[in-house]
């Protein structure tokens, strides 16, 4: 427990050390010398957003030029003439367009995070007053951004953990060692307490991997998350929506004749059938929806009412206000943790019980 708060502490630490550097940079760019007030919303969206690199903090050297400490990631860029990539490190934490990167003959600039490829002899990103770009084009990016990084870190983290799992359980077919004793007691409870009871006994076995999968995958990610400067990957509602899409299909893909009986044929009198039958189709796309969105909403939410508690020490410019603020937000972060947890069993348990519905016998 002990070492668990040492981890808050230290995180909440650097955290406030991202903040503190945010609102000198905004200080910093203040061409009229006044004293600017800090923006709680571009500092929050900044953090929760996807990025092209993981940006921790600023530093001002002596000779007062501003350098950005951050963790540069792949860009990957498919254009008229093939395939461009490079570092995110190239654009030197410059987004407001103006910063011009020539590769292969052709000339890109980043604005809020998306990338741009400029016309022949333009200079700078220009728009007009939709803000479409009159002097630029976007390009295919398939970089490797926060949240792709993230979800491939994730993935390896499952595979060295399970696999090591798996070698032990072949060695030791006793009682589990290691990291097996840590997880075979979840995917027992996944199986025995999520998995059978809504699923059933005969068929839960062919539903075990996914639902297995998707627990764990859902519960390091939003674990992940928490971290200062992390990836808000399970924040993102296009993953969150690819998650729902998956239980969506399999669900419907395993589904027997009774459960599309209920659905074109319901029980009900034939003359409600016109208005029973779309809505129970309707039901149908309604269900993955509120996956997406309970999943996405409630991470989403905890990571802005953190950075709203840090925010009021800048908001108010008073030193007084920390101690409350900061006490605020290690007891959210505590209950963060204890969210990522049931926001994984809740998306388990509520795909276990479409899947289940969908493949129950008629009674």
């Amino acid at each position: 427990m002990k070492k668990l708060l040492r981890e808050v502490i230290f995180s909440i630490v650097v955290l406030l050390s991202c903040v503190n550097a945010k609102a000198a940079e905004k200080e910093h760019n203040n061409n009229n010398n006044n004293e600017e007030e800090f923006n709680s919303v571009e500092m929050i969206m900044h953090h929760i957003s996807d990025a092209h690199d993981f940006h921790f903090f600023d530093y001002t050297d002596e000779a007062g030029v501003k350098h950005a400490v951050s963790l540069p990631l792949p860009i990957i860029l498919f254009t008229d003439n093939g395939l461009t990539c490079f570092m995110s490190c190239a654009f030197h934490h410059n987004d407001d367009g103006t910063y011009v990167v020539s590769k292969n003959g052709e000339n890109f600039v980043k604005y809020h995070e998306k990338i741009y490829q400029l016309n022949e002899g333009a200079s700078s990103l220009e728009f007009d007053e939709h803000h479409h770009p009159l002097n630029a084009v976007k390009p295919i990016d398939i970089s490797i951004t926060k949240n792709v990084f993230s979800m491939l870190l994730s993935v390896v983290l499952l595979l060295s953990l399970f696999g090591a799992a798996g070698r032990s359980a072949r060695k030791n077919p006793g009682a589990p060692k290691g990291i097996l004793a840590f997880l075979e007691p979840i995917v027992v409870f996944i199986r025995e307490d999520i998995i059978i009871p809504n699923v059933g006994e005969k068929k839960h076995k062919k539903y075990i991997p996914y639902l297995v999968t998707v627990f764990f995958f859902i519960f390091f990610n939003n674990l992940l998350g928490l971290i200062p400067s992390g990836a808000n990957l399970t924040g993102n509602i296009a993953v969150t929506l690819v998650l729902s899409v998956f239980t969506l299909l399999i669900t419907n893909f395993s589904a027997n004749k009774d459960y599309w009986k209920h659905i074109f044929l319901p029980p009900v009198p034939k003359a409600l059938y016109p208005i029973m039958v779309p809505i129970e189709i309707i039901g149908i796309l309604t269900k993955p929806f509120a996956l997406m969105i309970r999943l996405f909403a409630n991470i989403t939410a905890g990571h802005i009412i953190i950075l709203s508690l840090i925010s009021l020490i800048f908001v108010f410019k008073s030193i007084f206000i920390a101690p409350v603020s900061v006490g605020f937000v290690l007891f959210m972060y505590t209950l963060e943790l204890l969210v990522a947890l049931l926001q994984a069993y809740i998306f388990t348990l509520l795909s276990a019980l479409f899947i289940g519905q969908a493949i129950q016998e008629h009674h």
